[in-house]
C-alpha cells in the first residue's frame, strides 16, 4: 500500500465530512487507506463516516488523549509506505497526492514535506513554512516580530528545502516517521509539529515545502484563538526548548511571562457570525430551493466563477466543481474584502465556510 491518510476529529463533524470527501478524490489512483481517530466527539461525528465513508477505518478515543498521542495511536495501524498526517478543517485537490508522491520519489533521504495552505477566504498561510525557532527566532516571535519565525527564503508557489511544517498537512515516510518516534507526546496540543520537523531533520533527512499544491485549512475549526490557546502554544515552546536547547534564564523568564501573562492580556475572540451579505451568487448547474429559502433571497446560478465588486457570498457546489476548481477559485480571486466563499458537500444539506482563521466557521443547513 502506498499512501495512509490519518485525520484526528474533536467535534467538527461537518468540516470532517467535507475533507473525507476531497481525501476520497484524491486517493482515487493511488493504493490507500483513510484513518479517522476520534477524541471522543460528541456530535455524532462517527454516525457521519459510518453512513457516508465505509470504507474509512475507524478508531475511537473514548477521552481527549490529545493530537500527539492520538496520531500516534493511529499511524500505528497504518500499513502504507507513506502517511499524511491531515486536519479534518482541511481540503485538498484530486491530484495533491499523486503530484506530492511523485515529488517524493525523485528524492533520496527525503523527510517530511509540506504544501501551501490558504484560509476560508484565500489568504495564505504563512505557517505552511517555518524555520527552527532558534532562541534568537522565537524571542522575537514573542515579542511581535514574526518575519525570521516563517522561512521568507521561498515565495509561496515555490519549491524548496524548509525545516518547520504545521501539523495540518505533513506526508513522510512511514519508517522515518516510526524512526523518529512519532510526535512526542510531552505535547498535548501545539508545538508538535515543531518538534517532529526538527527532530527529522536532526536525523538527517531534508524537509522539503511543495509551494505548487495548495489546500485549504479553515484552522478556525481546529481551535478558538483565546487565553487557553495562548497558554498552551508558550507552554509548548517551553516544552521544545527544555527538550532541545540549553537552558537560558532570560528566554525562560521571557517564556514564563508569555505563557503567563499574555493569556491574561488576550481577548476571548467570540464565535463566528453572520456577516452582511448583498447578494449570493451559486456557482452550479442547478437550483437548490430549500437552500433559496433557507438564505431568503433568489440565488444567482452561473456554472463558472464570475467574480463581482459587491459584497457577494460565492457558494461553490462541489456537485459541479473539482475540489481543484473550488481550491482554485478561493485562491486565485481578487481577494475583495467584501466577498466570501462557502462550499456545498457532494450530497448534502449544508454549506459552510470561514471569513477567519481566528474563528470557528459557519454551518448553514437546508
Amino acid at each position: 500500500m502506498k499512501l495512509s491518510v490519518v485525520i484526528l476529529n474533536y467535534n467538527v463533524k461537518h468540516f470532517l465530512q467535507l475533507c473525507l470527501q476531497s481525501v476520497e478524490a484524491a486517493i482515487q489512483p493511488i493504493e490507500a487507506e483513510i484513518i479517522v481517530i476520534d477524541n471522543n466527539s460528541s456530535d455524532d461525528s462517527r454516525l457521519m463516516v459510518d453512513k457516508n465513508f465505509q470504507n474509512v477505518k475507524w478508531i475511537q478515543n473514548h477521552e481527549n488523549v490529545g493530537f500527539s498521542k492520538a496520531n500516534n495511536q493511529a499511524v500505528k495501524e497504518a500499513k502504507a509506505e507513506y502517511i499524511c498526517i491531515l486536519n479534518p478543517d482541511t481540503v485538498i485537490a484530486e491530484d495533491t497526492f499523486t503530484t506530492l508522491l511523485a515529488f517524493a520519489e525523485s528524492k533520496e533521504n527525503l523527510g517530511i514535506i509540506g504544501c501551501q495552505l490558504i484560509d476560508g477566504t484565500g489568504k495564505y498561510l504563512p505557517e505552511s513554512k517555518r524555520n527552527i525557532p532558534t532562541l534568537q527566532v522565537a524571542t522575537k516571535k514573542i515579542l511581535g516580530f514574526s518575519k525570521t519565525y516563517y522561512a521568507n527564503h521561498l515565495e509561496k508557489d515555490q519549491i524548496g528545502e524548509v525545516s518547520v511544517f504545521v501539523g495540518a498537512f505533513m506526508l513522510l515516510k512511514r519508517s522515518v516517521y516510526n524512526k523518529v518516534s512519532g510526535f512526542d507526546e510531552q505535547y498535548f496540543m501545539y508545538g508538535e509539529d515543531i518538534d517532529l520537523s526538527y527532530r527529522v531533520e536532526k536525523a538527517g533527512y531534508t524537509n522539503y515545502y511543495y509551494g505548487k499544491t495548495t489546500a485549504i485549512h479553515f484552522k478556525g475549526e481546529s481551535t478558538l484563538k483565546d487565553q487557553t490557546y495562548a497558554k498552551r502554544f508558550y507552554g509548548a515552546m517551553q516544552i521544545f526548548y527544555k527538550t532541545h536547547f540549553k537552558r537560558n534564564i532570560f528566554f525562560n523568564s521571557l517564556v514564563f511571562g508569555a505563557t503567563h501573562i499574555l493569556p491574561l492580556l488576550s481577548k476571548p475572540k467570540e464565535h463566528m457570525v453572520s456577516h452582511k451579505v448583498e447578494s449570493y451568487q451559486l456557482v452550479s448547474n442547478k437550483i437548490y430551493p430549500k437552500l433559496q429559502k433557507t438564505l431568503n433571497t433568489n440565488l444567482e446560478l452561473s456554472d463558472v466563477f464570475n467574480e463581482k465588486s459587491e459584497q457577494v457570498e460565492y457558494i461553490l457546489d462541489a456537485n459541479w466543481l473539482s475540489f481543484a476548481q473550488i481550491i482554485g477559485i478561493i485562491k486565485n480571486s481578487k481577494k475583495n474584502k467584501k466577498s466570501s466563499f462557502k462550499i456545498l458537500p457532494k450530497k448534502t444539506n449544508f454549506i459552510l465556510g470561514s471569513d477567519s482563521s481566528q474563528n470557528r466557521g459557519e454551518v448553514i443547513h437546508f
